[in-house]
């Protein structure tokens, strides 16, 4: 629920180091590892959607709004995570994917957008108006103010489908909202960079001074409070094969003036791969919200590569129907290259290395895919019917190895599943307590 979000921002602003990362997917099996080891360890979980992912036609994962959230309460039921421990957010709510369109037709859609996302019970709502349209210069930043006033439509229409939810569910919390105008690309960056620009303190106010005067003239001054965060770039950031980790030196100036200067906390974007005491100093700094994505599914892949040099050797020489995951997920990529051929470059095997291993993690855009998704239950019903022997599991998936020998954990492949995905996210938790 959105409390919890003002919780930490109260907290921050009072000197404690807490925060909550989100985890921006579509995936079952991260999104089940996530409330997991939220219950285990005893604090929310915050699962955004992406405005690319779910949209009110579908997005690519061909959810709805509405749908996401059953989707999500499902997984929750399944394992008896608390409701009110969790919180759904909407990532990039703008005209994220309608770019080529014109500002009164990207704009339409985006309201739109917003309006189903906080019909649908979302709460944690990201505001990101900060990209071009088609009517927008091509040869000028996109000017504060634009990017604010755009925000501020969409803050509206939000507010106003918010009323019209409480009237249907009464016990309905306000949505909270996140703002910025230095926004990075949702994925990580598409082409390699040598450094990343660290947010200028002078950037954080003439962008909260912006929304702040425009969200006030448009009547929206009591909705200040639950301004929630600004997303700032703190100099973290992934692509193909870099991770950018945070470096508390370079944003020294940025965290300052977000303790002393602004009413809420930084958000950072792209905090895929950073290293446990990376995460942990980003949310002793101030930067008290945390996104991740690709990570996840990146998780994900690992783990199901190493299922399957399992199940090769667990069969080898024997009869049996091969799951084939990595023949399959190659095939479905090359047959439908449009999710990952602006983010791939170089020769053909360079492509085919960045197929498979790329931080940028392209693969997740093909998992739900009918032939890969056929491949991965093979792949697990050949696990499960097998029993894997202990070398293998030494072998491949050594951290699991350790937890099956203290008798924490069942050598199923959807628990080895979960598993892998949650010791990733196991330094999100180490983060955002204190």
């Amino acid at each position: 629920m959105s409390r919890h979000l003002i919780e930490v921002l109260n907290k921050q602003k009072n000197g404690l180091p807490v925060g909550l990362f989100s985890a921006c997917t579509a995936s079952s099996y991260a999104i089940k590892s996530t409330l997991m080891r939220a219950q285990k360890h005893g604090v929310p979980a915050v699962i955004e959607a992406t405005a690319n992912q779910v949209d009110q036609n579908g997005g690519y994962t061909g959810m709805k709004p509405a749908e996401f959230v059953t989707f999500v309460r499902e997984i929750a039921a399944e394992i008896g995570f608390p409701l009110d421990q969790l919180v759904l957010g909407g990532d990039h709510l703008g005209p994220l994917t309608r770019t080529t369109l014109p500002e009164a037709e990207a704009m339409i859609f985006a309201e739109e957008l917003v309006q189903e996302y906080v019909l649908a019970g979302f709460t944690k709502i990201h505001i990101d108006t900060s990209m071009r349209v088609a009517s927008d210069s091509k040869d000028l930043p996109l000017a504060n103010q634009t990017i604010a006033e755009r925000g501020a439509k969409l803050c509206k229409i939000a507010e106003e489908a918010y009323q019209v939810r409480l009237k249907q569910y009464p016990d309905s919390q306000e949505p909270v909202y996140v703002i910025g105008s230095e926004v990075p690309i949702p994925g990580g960056a598409q082409e390699h960079e040598e450094s990343i620009s660290v947010t200028s303190p002078d950037n954080c106010q003439q962008t909260y001074e912006t929304f702040k005067s425009v969200f006030i003239s448009s009547g929206l001054e009591s909705v200040l409070p639950r301004v929630v965060a600004l997303v700032v770039q703190p100099g973290v950031e992934f692509g193909d094969e870099d991770v950018f980790q945070y470096n508390p030196d370079n944003a020294k100036e940025l965290i300052q003036f977000g303790k002393k200067s602004l009413p809420f906390v930084y958000e950072g974007h792209s905090t895929d791969y950073q290293t446990k005491e990376s995460l942990k100093a980003m949310v002793q700094d101030g930067i008290a919200f945390l996104k991740v994505g690709p990570a996840l599914t990146y998780a994900l892949r690992e783990a199901l590569f190493a299922l399957e040099m399992i199940e090769k050797e667990i069969y080898f020489g024997k009869t049996y129907c091969a799951s084939n995951f990595k023949e399959v997920l190659e095939m479905s990529m090359l047959n439908e290259p449009e999710n990952w051929k602006k983010h791939y470059h170089g020769d053909a095997h360079q492509l085919k290395f960045a197929r498979k291993y790329s931080f940028s993690d392209r693969a997740r855009y093909y998992l739900p895919d009918p032939q890969v998704e056929k491949s991965i239950q093979q792949l697990i019903k050949n696990i499960d019917e097998a029993e894997i022997p202990v070398t293998l599991l030494r072998q491949y998936m050594p951290i699991e190895y350790e937890s099956v020998c203290r008798g924490l954990l069942k050598t199923t492949a959807e628990n080895l599943i979960l598993e892998h995905i949650g010791i990733l996210l196991d330094d999100y938790f180490h983060a955002i307590m204190p």
